[in-house]
């Protein structure tokens, strides 16, 4: 049995490891994704009015600044808005193309975000999150990206599949059942027990990169399981993690993880306007218990649904807990489709929930971001050694085979 064992676990992470390697140290350095990205970039995120020597001028109102926006360049359509300016930076909204009605197709533009002065209105910036580039403007979204779909294309079949996410999904779940199956090798014997856990750090050497990974992945086991099956829920969300949950709690819904909420967009209405949900939104908080302030405003076209999130400026990612309150709404009729408020609902919902937090490292704040951080170079170190191994073993068993085959040579010979 430990021989198959051994065999799988080989294969296995032979098969997944370079996978890791990459979603290790990139996810090491998405856990400081913002920090980084505004280091980079601050003509993104500082907002030249406040930078100024003039006096500091007040911000606007975001809706107004979208509509604005929407009227100077009728190519776009504002997706996402901050509802609330952090004093000093930018509105950094969400875009994307209207329809061309001249050919019935999207109009072509090469960016999906804007950064804006809150104060002045003035368009700072533009950059495609998400492109395929590692300029410095681009580079923590392309990092950001990589992380969790290798950029891998979207096929155009069933409503798209996005190749990419599967694939790291798939990693995912080979990677627990790998996680497993190393737990139990790296244990072969009770009175063994101290050997798994200790780090032949004097010998050096192969010793010593056996141990890294041997041992190294028995400290933070239980931290790797949690990383793994989170991977999965991010990536898999409605084809794997919902249904699988579902068979043990009730689950409640949003436009995204059921699109038959959100009635299909009718040709002769227009959508709500953003101050007519904005207002829903504030009445919805208060009927709900929801302490927090509308803070962004998400718009779908896809689902033909709005959703409002509920935080404070600057905390659109939710810093602790379970992250932020979402609402949703059908975009034309205006009737609730779904709610998302955290620490509410089934023990399925609350598991859901938890998937972003525990992945991040959020949930527990500053100190779960450093460990996520540094568990990305764990996993990176455990790939590594784990090939060094495969790589010592399988020049051995040649030069064993190599020899073996001089011996039978020899002996027919004779």
């Amino acid at each position: 049995m430990r021989s198959w064992l051994v065999r799988l676990h080989r294969w296995f992470g032979l098969g997944i490891a370079l996978f890791l390697f990459m979603s290790g140290l990139t996810g090491a350095i998405i856990a400081w994704d913002h920090e980084l990205d505004a280091a980079l970039n601050p003509e993104f995120f500082v907002a030249k009015s406040s930078a100024s020597a003039l006096p500091t001028l007040p911000a606007q109102s975001p809706l107004e600044l979208a509509n604005r926006i929407e009227a100077a360049d009728p190519r776009v359509q504002v997706t996402y808005l901050p509802l609330v300016a952090e004093p000093g930076h930018t509105l950094q909204m969400g875009v994307t193309p209207r329809t061309n009605p001249a050919t019935g197709l999207p109009y072509e533009i090469n960016f999906n975000q804007l950064a804006v002065d809150p104060a002045t209105g003035e368009i700072q910036a533009r950059r495609e999150w998400g492109a395929v580039s590692v300029s410095r403007l681009e580079l923590i979204p392309f990092i950001y990206k990589l992380h969790y779909s290798l950029h891998l294309p979207i096929l155009s079949i069933r409503g798209g599949i996005d190749l990419g996410m599967w694939l790291m999904g798939i990693v995912g779940i080979v990677w627990l059942f790998d996680s497993l199956i190393a737990i139990v090798l790296s244990f072969p014997s009770i009175k063994s027990w101290r050997k798994s856990l200790a780090f032949r750090v004097k010998r050096g050497g192969y010793a010593l990169t056996f141990d890294l990974h041997r041992s190294g992945g028995v400290w933070v086991w239980g931290l790797l399981m949690m990383i793994a099956l989170t991977s999965v829920s991010m990536n898999l969300t409605n084809p794997v993690m919902r249904p699988i949950v579902s068979m043990f709690s009730t689950l409640g819904s949003t436009p995204f993880s059921d699109p038959g909420l959100a009635l299909p967009a009718s040709p002769t209405a227009s959508p709500l306007s953003r101050e007519q949900v904005v207002e829903m939104a504030r009445v919805a908080a208060r009927h709900d218990g929801i302490d927090a302030p509308p803070g962004g405003l998400l718009y779908s076209p896809l689902v033909n649904a709005y959703g409002v999130g509920y935080f404070e400026a600057g905390n659109d990612h939710g810093d602790a807990g379970l992250g932020n309150a979402w609402l949703f709404w059908n975009a034309q009729t205006g009737k609730s489709i779904g709610t998302q408020i955290p620490g509410r609902g089934s023990a399925g919902d609350i598991f859901m929930q938890a998937q972003f937090p525990l992945h991040s490292g959020r949930i527990i704040g500053l100190t779960g971001r450093i460990l996520v951080s540094v568990l990305g170079v764990v996993v990176a170190m455990l790939s590594a050694t784990g090939f060094l191994i495969w790589m010592k073993k399988a020049r051995a068993r040649r030069r064993s085979a190599s020899g073996s085959k001089v011996s039978v040579g020899r002996g027919t010979i004779a």
